[in-house]
């Protein structure tokens, strides 16, 4: 009966683990000129943050960015191509709504419905099967597949001074969800060995 006690946790945790994967995934990349096809030696440097949520069909990109030589004119990103190659422009063209142009520092956040047609370049929707639907999908596996990429131009770079990669990283509640899931299978097992004292 213990085993089937832990077994049960175990299973609790991992159903719990997979529920909170599953609704959002977040991506992180750190962007660079050396990360450009071809390679720059942009001083520039920069980190991003995208949070996929297939439930509320929302994608929350966070960006910062300092160093540029020149002062940004768009940034978006491009997919679905394996790295180093350069792929096309998948989200909205010329740049992210409100994304600050004219500048070599800045920060940016923001949420994208994935349901809009707006959220997309129109070849990439056309590309992927002429639907928001569609191209929501088609977005969500190259960044699985680490397809993906933002890419940040500027006016001494028009094809992109700086850019990075996507890949998945577990979100902290994940991890929170993981780590509680696992604490209760050890409190059991702990538990289940510590012998009982009969005065």
């Amino acid at each position: 009966m213990p085993h089937k006690s832990i077994k049960m946790l175990a299973i609790v945790a991992g159903l719990s683990f997979a529920g909170a994967a599953e609704a959002a995934t977040v991506y992180k990349t750190t962007l660079a000129g050396t990360n450009e096809n071809p390679v720059n030696a942009s001083p520039g440097t920069g980190e991003a943050t995208l949070t996929f949520d297939i439930v509320a069909h929302t994608m929350t990109l966070s960006v910062t960015f300092q160093g540029l030589t020149a002062p940004t004119t768009a940034a978006h990103i491009h997919c679905c191509a394996a790295p180093p190659a350069n792929a096309g422009v998948s989200t909205m063209t010329p740049s992210f709504t409100g994304f600050p142009t004219g500048v070599t520092s800045g920060s940016y956040m923001n949420v994208f419905d994935l349901t809009q047609l707006s959220t997309y370049n129109s070849p990439f929707v056309v590309g992927s099967g002429g639907t928001a639907a569609s191209a929501e999908a088609a977005l969500f596996a190259g960044l699985n597949s680490g397809q993906a990429y933002l890419n940040l131009h500027t006016t001494a770079f028009p094809g992109g001074e700086i850019r990075g990669q996507f890949a998945a990283v577990p979100e902290p509640g994940t991890w929170a969800l993981m780590i509680t899931g696992f604490g209760l299978v050890g409190a059991t097992v702990r538990r289940r060995r510590t012998p009982l004292l009969v005065s």
